[in-house]
């Protein structure tokens, strides 16, 4: 379906005590196939829903990335984490002891894990739980996680901090933008799972040591 080029609507939100019309305007925008900009934990994202592989296609698009990119499920809780990863005892001890927080664990991908998002050759996905008001409550509004991956733009070495400078970079691209404010710089540490055993795929803004 042919989008015409147009800016994206602009969501001011409280960082500490998020709107509850406005979580739901951006949810509104997913549900409706849309991509969103949104604040986390670590740094700016981009978003779409679940099954919405055009989506998927246009974050593709915008960070220049192939198919082998690892999305990641960014989460409300644990109980709906586990819908679309397999968790053994010891993994769900290691992850609930970091999360909400900083970290992007990549596990093995349930059949719930669209194929288009999934890792094509190893069927892994990554999966994330924030500690960020407005991204939980985004993901809570929508009732199911949002397809995600770090707002980083090819030859630039940091994401944007700030809504207004992610409207300058892509507010034709995009469908919305939430602005809560100044995030961070640096990606959530990447832990890869997926083996069984404990591989640091990417430090970034969780702290290793808890591991």
């Amino acid at each position: 379906m042919a989008r015409s080029r147009r800016s994206a609507k602009y969501l001011d939100i409280h960082p500490e005590d998020p709107q509850p019309r406005l979580i739901a305007q951006a949810a509104a925008v997913l549900e409706a196939g849309g991509l969103i900009a949104y604040p986390t934990d670590s740094c700016y994202a981009l978003g779409c829903a679940l099954g919405n592989a055009e989506g998927l296609e246009r974050i593709r698009r915008i960070r220049q990335v192939g198919k082998d990119h690892h999305f990641t499920l960014v989460c409300a809780d644990f109980a709906q984490l586990g819908q679309f990863v397999l968790v053994s005892n010891p993994t769900f001890r290691l992850v609930k002891n970091a999360t909400p927080g900083p970290y992007t664990f990549i596990l093995r991908a349930t059949r719930e894990v669209p194929r288009k998002m999934s890792h094509p050759k190893k069927h892994t996905v990554g999966v994330r739980i924030p500690d960020h008001r407005v991204a939980h409550a985004l993901v809570e509004a929508l009732g199911e996680p949002i397809a995600s991956s770090t707002l980083l733009l090819p030859g630039q070495e940091e994401p944007p901090t700030e809504g207004w400078v992610v409207q300058d970079l892509l507010g034709e691209q995009v469908d919305a933008i939430i602005d809560s404010g100044e995030v961070g710089t640096e990606p959530t540490t990447v832990i890869d799972l997926s083996s069984g055993d404990l591989v640091i795929a990417r430090e970034g803004a969780g702290d290793l040591s808890r591991f």
